[in-house]
C-alpha cells in the first residue's frame, strides 16, 4: 500500500464510525425520547470535545507521530461512538459524546498535516482525495445504516458490527504508517500547546466553515428532514445521507486535477455557488426527489472547499503548519459540530426547512473572501524513502 493511502484510511475509518452513529440519529432520538432541540444539546457535547481536541492536542500529536496518533485517535473514537447507543439515557451518553469529540479533533490535525506533507513528496495535490475518503466512508456507512434501519436491525448491534470492522481493518492499515518529513519552507518552530486562529487566518476559517456547516446540516438532519417533511420510509430517508456523501466523495476524489489546472480560487467560487443552489433547492423542495437532488448538489458544492482551505493554512509560513491547521480546524469543526445543534433549535421553532435557509448567508459570505485561498500548486520534492514507522 502506498504511504499516503494509509493516511487516506485514517479519514475513512473515522467517517465510518461517526457516520454509523449520525445516520441513526432518528433512532437515538426516539430511544432517548428527545426533541430536535434536546438532541441538539446532546450534539453540543461532541462539539465541545472537538474544540478541546483541536485546541490542545497539536503538540502531543507532533511528539507521538502519525502512526501512534492514528491508533489512539481512531480506535478511541470508534469505541466511544459504538458505546453511545448502549447508554440508557441522554445524560449518560453526553460524556461519551464529549470524549469522542476530543479524539475526533485530534485525528483531524494528524490526518491533515500528514496529507499536506505527502502532497509535497508527491508533487501534486491529494488533500481533496484524502477528504474524499472521509466522504466515501460516510457514504458507505450511511447506505449500510439505511438498509439496517429498514431491516429493523437495532442500533446497538449495528454499532458493534461497525466497531469490529474499524478495529480489524485499522490494525492492518495503521501498522505501516510512517512519518512524512516536514516541508522545508514551513515555520521551523515547535507546535504550541494551544492553537488559536490569527486575524490573517480568519478569512480561510470562513471559507472552510461555510461548506462544513452545510455538510453538518445535511449529514445530521437530512434523515430527520425527510421523515418530518415527507414521511418517507426509513430507507428513502437514509438515501439523503447516502447520496449527499456519495456526491461529496465523487467531488473530492476527482477535484485535485481541476485545482492543479485552474487554481483554487475559481474552483472554490464555482463549488460554493453550486452548494448554495443545492441548499435553496432542499429548503424549497416540493417532493422527496427534488430534496434528494438538492442534497446531491449540496454535496458536490461542499466537496473540496474545506480541503483547499486546509492546504492554504498548512502552507502559511507565519507559524508551524500543525498550529495553523489546528487553529483552522477549531473554527471550522466547531461550526461542523455545533452548527447542526443550533440548526436543530431553528428547526424546532421555525421549521426544519428554514434551518437550511439559515446556512445560505454564510455561503455567500465565504464567496466574498475567496481571495484568501492560495493559488500555488503543490511543490514537488521527489519521493524520498519515508522513515521507519514510529512507535
Amino acid at each position: 500500500m502506498k504511504p499516503h493511502y494509509r493516511i487516506f484510511f485514517i479519514q475513512f475509518a473515522v467517517a465510518v464510525s461517526l457516520g454509523a452513529l449520525l445516520s441513526r440519529l432518528p433512532d437515538l432520538q426516539v430511544k432517548f425520547g428527545l426533541s430536535e432541540g434536546e438532541l441538539g444539546v446532546l450534539l453540543v457535547a461532541m462539539s465541545s470535545g472537538v474544540l478541546f481536541g483541536l485546541t490542545f492536542s497539536g503538540r502531543l500529536i507532533e511528539r507521538l507521530g502519525a502512526r501512534s496518533t492514528a491508533f489512539v485517535t481512531v480506535f478511541a473514537a470508534a469505541v466511544l461512538f459504538a458505546a453511545i447507543p448502549w447508554m440508557p439515557s441522554a445524560p449518560s451518553a453526553a460524556p461519551l459524546f464529549f470524549l469522542a469529540g476530543i479524539f475526533t479533533g485530534a485525528f483531524e490535525i494528524n490526518a491533515n498535516i500528514e496529507t499536506d506533507r505527502h502532497e509535497a513528496l508527491l508533487g501534486y495535490r491529494i488533500m481533496s482525495r484524502a477528504h474524499g475518503m472521509w466522504s466515501l466512508g460516510f457514504c458507505l456507512t450511511a447506505f449500510v445504516a439505511a438498509g439496517m434501519r429498514q431491516a429493523g436491525v437495532s442500533i446497538e448491534l449495528h454499532s458493534l458490527i461497525v466497531l469490529a470492522a474499524v478495529l480489524i481493518s485499522g490494525t492492518v492499515v495503521f501498522s505501516g504508517i510512517a512519518n512524512a518529513p516536514r516541508q522545508p519552507d514551513t515555520h521551523p518552530g515547535e507546535a504550541s500547546h494551544v492553537s488559536l486562529p490569527t486575524i490573517g487566518l480568519m478569512p480561510l476559517c470562513l471559507i472552510a466553515a461555510a461548506p462544513l456547516l452545510a455538510e453538518g446540516a445535511s449529514v445530521d438532519w437530512s434523515t430527520i428532514y425527510m421523515r418530518d417533511v415527507f414521511a418517507t420510509q426509513p430507507f428513502v430517508g437514509g438515501l439523503s445521507v447516502t447520496l449527499f456523501s456519495l456526491a461529496i466523495a465523487i467531488g473530492r476524489l476527482g477535484m485535485d486535477p481541476l485545482v492543479d489546472r485552474f487554481n483554487p480560487r475559481p474552483v472554490a467560487i464555482a463549488l460554493l455557488a453550486i452548494a448554495t443552489a443545492g441548499l435553496v433547492l432542499v429548503a424549497m423542495a416540493p417532493s422527496p426527489l427534488v430534496a434528494l437532488i438538492g442534497f446531491c448538489l449540496t454535496g458536490i458544492g461542499c466537496s473540496s472547499v474545506y480541503p483547499l482551505a486546509i492546504s492554504a493554512a498548512a502552507r502559511r509560513t507565519d507559524r508551524p503548519a500543525s498550529v495553523n491547521v489546528a487553529a483552522l480546524g477549531q473554527t471550522t469543526f466547531v461550526v461542523f459540530f455545533a452548527g447542526p445543534p443550533l440548526l436543530g433549535f431553528i428547526a424546532e421553532h421555525f421549521g426544519i426547512r428554514f434551518s437550511y435557509w439559515a446556512v445560505v448567508p454564510l455561503m455567500l459570505a465565504a464567496l466574498l473572501v475567496n481571495k484568501a485561498l492560495a493559488t500555488a500548486p503543490a511543490t514537488a520534492m521527489g519521493e524520498p524513502e519515508l522513515g521507519r514507522p514510529n512507535a
